[in-house]
């Protein structure tokens, strides 16, 4: 009857009668195993991805049926789907950074990096070969207090010099555009058309520290202009194509920028979409123009007067001696949404992409030769991030500008041979509900990651079982903190939807509400790390990060005096040291894995793009028939990506309906913010919730469950 019973869930599965009958003993077998043993012999020799997915979640979830009794999520979190062997264990570079210092486990390795942080980045320095035109003398020096620690002192470098270590002829970018062949970039190339870039800039009169925008999609020729930029002496404005004309503009006025980088045209899915058109209703500065179309080399269309197409701005010079700079001179202006307001300007330095490139090197263990890929843009941090992950690490960017949601997209990682491929969780879900990357050889795949949303465990499954089962690095961060503060490792079992560790080289905290340590509240940051911002272009970065925060022990081991935890000082002279607010609301499972489960703020992550409820609210309070709105982001019960809904009071006499104002508010925000974010649902109410003060209270919305 067992029997019978399974091989009735087989068929409902999707499974041909045949092969069910045939997978049948084997199952039962695997199934009589202890669970780890069982799932780790289901993946090595059963289970395959062409398999429908229902047969692999059925299989885990038989597996594990004991796994805490029955409630993962809330008491121990999803079981591993992913085990490491003692061989790929031993071939990580945490492994060989453990051997380097003669520690015998991670946990050591972690609590050595934040004892020592000056001595943890002074050896990942040297293990990246960073280069210096000035050596430091000292490698962080926090006279001026925590907030404001001076990394490198008296360094000269440059680090776009770090980024062609490897050998001239190695491949450092495959690019792929829409019907197009895949092309290789090697070092060599890439580095001549960025010297050529930085020429033409220096022929124009750029002055070191002059800020030049980039609004382009991730192409070879973007990457090359970016690192062009910063070797000249210049700071870089991250602009994604996808903004409206009014976002670009707000990002200029910010950074004061005086020139521009951008394309007649994008494509996507066989549309031509205008991005020059956006800049000049943006009223930019002058712009230099690429053509998408490489087969016309000059702007296809009129240019204003001042502008240049790209073949007359590129000078023909491709040598040059980068300029070396301060270690804490500004390379690019970034923006993350607060939640009122302009977007925060976040300016990286030349230390900055130490810490991409060792988050990199350490938890997403890449090597020389690996393929990276992420779907992605230089105006996100993941665009920057992606740059110098890769360049530093000696390794390869696959770049494509295909619509990542499509088929052909999986076909590039495919064909690109991607040996780690990154994904905001949103991105696998619509995978998994159109079934397009289904029979495509991802075999190359050594590894995933994903960032910028809540991920749900059922998803990651999905994810790790189009590669045969390969684990996943969730990667937490932001564009302040350089990259990620909690994440994942190859040298630990991977849980989907789990993080398993702070980031090496520094660490947090969780408190709840009351500022006690907990096991579910708000991550607190324990500075100082590289990576980390010291201001702001337009806000104060002490108000943002650091007013009303408790602070952390001065000695090692030592209890604050308003704080109960344990944490060990950077350095063994330095003042007591302030917790860090960063916003995410996290849990801690009894096991010691972590769920990121959204944020605390009035800030959301839609599509791996942050925004604030203040920003959506602005554009869709404007919207005839609404008197007032309050957007929220909705995390889903079973975890996931959030989802965006708008609970709004109607003017009076309004006459439209529910899907009239809600299609009208969509059209708003495509127009003004960004035709990324989608309204799950709008809800019409009487009154929105509000405090004494007035205040539109949007968490007791969030609590009402969406």
């Amino acid at each position: 009857m067992m029997q019978q019973g399974l091989l009735a869930q087989l068929l409902e599965c999707g499974v041909d009668k045949d092969e069910a009958i045939a997978l049948l003993p084997q199952i039962e077998l695997c199934l009589t195993l202890p669970a780890v043993d069982a799932w780790q012999t289901l993946t090595r020799d059963l289970l395959q991805p062409h398999h429908p997915f229902s047969l692999h979640l059925l299989l885990y979830e038989l597996t594990f049926a004991e796994w805490n009794s029955q409630q993962w999520d809330s008491q121990q979190g999803p079981p591993p789907a992913w085990f490491p062997t003692r061989e790929q264990i031993e071939a990580t570079h945490i492994a060989a950074l453990m051997r380097q210092l003669n520690l015998r486990s991670y946990p050591e390795l972690h609590a050595w990096s934040v004892q020592n942080r000056a001595a943890f980045w002074s050896l990942m320095i040297e293990r990246l070969g960073i280069r210096f035109r000035q050596p430091y003398t000292e490698l962080v020096n926090l006279s001026h207090g925590i907030e404001s620690p001076d990394w490198l002192v008296d360094a000269r470098m440059n680090i776009v010099e770090s980024c062609f270590q490897a050998a001239e002829n190695a491949p450092a970018i495959l690019a792929q555009s829409e019907d197009q062949p895949l092309k290789r970039w090697s070092y060599k190339q890439l580095k001549c058309l960025a010297n050529r870039i930085a020429n033409g800039l220096v022929d124009l009169g750029m002055q070191s520290g002059d800020a030049v925008a980039i609004d382009l999609p991730m192409t070879a020729e973007a990457v090359a202009i970016y690192l062009g930029i910063i070797q000249a002496g210049g700071v870089v404005v991250s602009i994604a194509d996808s903004f409206a004309a009014a976002e670009i503009a707000t990002r200029l006025r910010i950074a004061k920028a005086k020139l521009i980088f951008t394309q007649d045209y994008i494509q996507r899915c066989g549309k031509l979409l205008p991005l020059y058109a956006k800049v000049i209703e943006a009223v930019a500065p002058p712009a230099i123009v690429l053509s998408r179309d490489s087969s016309k080399p000059t702007a296809s269309i009129r240019l204003r007067s001042g502008d240049l197409p790209w073949n007359d701005f590129l000078s023909s010079n491709e040598r040059f001696d980068p300029i070396p700079a301060q270690p804490a001179a500004h390379t690019n202006i970034l923006f993350s949404s607060g939640t009122t307001g302009d977007p925060k300007a976040i300016p990286w330095s030349h230390t900055t992409p130490i810490k991409c490139a060792t988050d990199a090197h350490l938890h997403h263990d890449i090597h020389p030769g690996d393929i990276l890929a992420w779907s992605t843009n230089l105006g996100w941090m993941m665009g920057p991030w992606l740059i110098y992950a890769s360049l530093i690490n000696r390794a390869t960017l696959a770049i494509c500008d295909s619509a990542p949601i499509t088929r052909e997209y999986g076909q590039f990682i495919q064909n690109a041979g991607v040996t780690m491929l990154g994904v905001v969780p949103s991105l696998v879900s619509a995978w998994k509900a159109s079934h397009c990357m289904h029979r495509l050889d991802w075999s190359t795949i050594r590894a995933f990651s994903s960032t910028g949303e809540c991920s749900n465990p059922q998803d990651m499954l999905f994810l790790m079982a189009l590669a045969n089962y390969k684990p996943i690095i969730e990667y937490c961060g932001g564009t302040e903190i350089g990259g990620g503060y909690i994440t994942s490792t190859l040298v630990q079992p991977c849980a989907p939807a789990s993080f398993t560790t702070p980031a090496l080289g520094l660490d947090f905290v969780i408190l709840d509400p009351n500022h006690h340590p907990a096991n579910k509240g708000e991550a607190f940051i324990i500075p100082p790390s590289i990576g980390l911002s010291t201001e702001l272009l337009n806000q104060d970065h002490h108000r943002v990060y650091f007013e009303g925060v408790g602070v952390s022990s001065q000695e090692p081991g030592a209890r604050s005096q308003n704080l109960n935890f344990e944490i060990c000082s950077a350095a063994a002279n330095s003042p007591p040291s302030p917790l860090r607010r960063h916003g995410d609301y996290i849990e801690r499972f009894p096991n010691g894995y972590y769920r990121v489960c959204g944020r605390v703020d009035d800030t959301m992550n839609l599509g791996g793009i942050k925004v604030s409820s203040a920003e959506i609210e602005q554009v869709v309070s404007r919207v005839s028939g609404i008197q007032e709105a309050a957007a929220i982001a909705f995390s889903p019960p079973n975890g996931g990506p959030s989802q965006l809904i708008i609970y709004a009071t109607l003017a009076p006499q309004s006459q439209q309906t529910q899907a009239e104002l809600k299609a009208a508010m969509q059209t708003a925000i495509a127009h003004q913010l960004n035709p990324l974010f989608k309204i799950h649902d709008l809800v019409i109410i009487d009154a929105l919730p509000r405090t004494a003060s007035n205040k539109i209270m949007r968490r007791v919305l969030r609590e009402g469950g969406g």
